[in-house]
């Protein structure tokens, strides 16, 4: 899986002219999937989204956590993160798991985050969202979980 986190103090997802997912301060995490991502890339992912220390504490050093800081995620799957343009300028995205077996893992990042008692609004699967943030920092991270 991979998964571009991007700290933010607002965020809020819209398709079809209907906001369907806001958060103040956390996470916004585009989240793609690949062929061989199973349900334990799913945790392993999630995991490492909830306990990442990338928010200053008292003395202004990254050094908490969501669940430190009351924070959320908005989860937004993006099969294009997984874009290849080695081969011209039209990029291939083979390298994406199919949409059933994305949209189900991408469902299981957002429930393991849910589980760490973590506040979780998710985009809508399948459908042209427009993303708004308000980048904090700004600090945006690119995470690779290799499966298996």
């Amino acid at each position: 899986m991979r998964a571009v986190l991007q700290r933010v103090s607002s965020a809020s997802v819209d398709v079809d002219g209907s906001v369907i997912g806001t958060i103040g301060r956390g996470f916004v995490a585009l989240v793609a999937v690949a062929h061989d991502d199973d349900a334990t890339t799913a945790d392993r992912l999630a995991e490492t989204i909830a306990h990442l220390r990338v928010f200053a504490d008292d003395a202004g050093k990254m050094n908490l956590a969501l669940g430190d800081i009351g924070g959320a995620v908005l989860v937004v799957s993006q099969f294009t993160l997984f874009a290849d343009t080695s081969r011209g300028r039209r990029p291939s995205f083979t390298a994406a798991a199919a949409p059933d077996h994305a949209e189900a893992l991408v469902e299981r990042v957002a429930a393991a985050l849910a589980g760490f008692g973590i506040p979780v609004e998710t985009g809508r699967f399948r459908s042209h969202m427009a993303v708004s943030l308000v980048n904090d920092g700004p600090v945006t991270i690119v995470l690779d979980t290799d499966s298996g």
